[in-house]
């Protein structure tokens, strides 16, 4: 379990603009380009631990602040896919 860990964090901690546009579009979540760059600034290189309840309110909170309640929620049911 904790390779699938590592490799879930590794992935979201290196995610660029592209991939996360492609998962937008992917799970029909509306995110402008603006906005995912935004994301990404948040998320690459901090080693954020998605299995982590705190550190993953606290990433979907300033999810929420850069595009809005309802993309972060639904950002969160993707993390809980990949973590459930």
């Amino acid at each position: 379990m904790i390779l699938f860990q590592r490799i879930v964090n590794q992935k979201l901690n290196n995610i660029t603009t592209e991939e996360l546009m492609q998962y937008a579009s992917q799970y029909n979540i509306p995110i402008g380009r603006p906005q995912a760059v935004e994301v990404v600034k948040l998320i690459r290189g901090k080693n954020i631990n998605l299995f982590n309840q705190t550190e993953r309110g606290k990433l979907l909170q300033n999810i929420a602040n850069i595009t809005s309640p309802r993309t972060a929620e639904q950002v969160n049911q993707i993390f809980m896919q990949f973590i459930g």
